[in-house]
């Protein structure tokens, strides 16, 4: 069970912060670079999760915002220590999952035949943020294993991170493009050059 009976310690007032085996790093240094990334992913789908979204999502949304809290504990937790036994590592079914909703949504959508611009719904372009902050999450997280490299992070993390944005970008897809009933605003298209003036020194 957790418990949390203080806010404000003053313990991070020198610029640490510690870890769930009482360890402490500076705030900057790249694993808490990494968790807290992580946190803000999280912290944008709960933004997205005020929108109006197909149901599929909203329930699958649910259980990403879980998962993303054991994968903070995961980071902030070294392998094989002494509070091992109180966390939730990532494991391969979730990440397995996450491929399952991402064939399952795509096989819906038409094929892609231009880069997208973010936009279009309100939901779409939470998930579009949602999406970027997740893959600044992942490239965080590949700088903290190049800065730790015996660590020994569980490889699921980034597997999960890597997919987990995949999953927002088809499903920003799937809410401007809408379906029968509920229609949506369509996709915003990138038009390369396209507002480019001609150079009068080569017309």
């Amino acid at each position: 069970m957790v418990r949390i009976d203080r806010i404000t310690t003053r313990t991070g007032d020198n610029g640490t912060t510690g870890m769930s085996d009482g360890s402490r790093l500076f705030k900057d240094h790249p694993l808490v670079c990494a968790i807290g990334s992580v946190d803000e992913a999280n912290s944008v789908i709960g933004m997205l999760r005020l929108e109006a979204l197909p149901a599929g999502i909203q329930a699958e949304l649910a259980r990403i915002q879980n998962d993303l809290f054991d994968l903070g504990g995961d980071l902030a937790t070294p392998p094989d220590g002494p509070h091992e036994s109180l966390i939730q590592r990532i494991h391969a079914s979730q990440v397995e999952r996450l491929e399952a909703v991402i064939t399952a949504a795509n096989a819906e959508l038409p094929p892609l035949r231009s880069f997208v611009l973010p936009g279009g719904s309100r939901g779409a372009a939470w998930l579009h943020l949602a999406r970027t902050v997740t893959r600044r999450a992942e490239r965080d997280l590949v700088a903290a294993m190049r800065d730790m490299p015996d660590r020994g992070f569980n490889p699921h993390l980034l597997h999960y991170l890597n997919r987990l944005s995949d999953l927002c970008f088809v499903w920003s897809r799937a809410c401007n493009l809408g379906d029968a009933a509920h229609p949506g605003p369509g996709e915003v298209l990138w038009q390369p050059g396209m507002t480019r003036t001609t150079d009068p020194q080569r017309s």
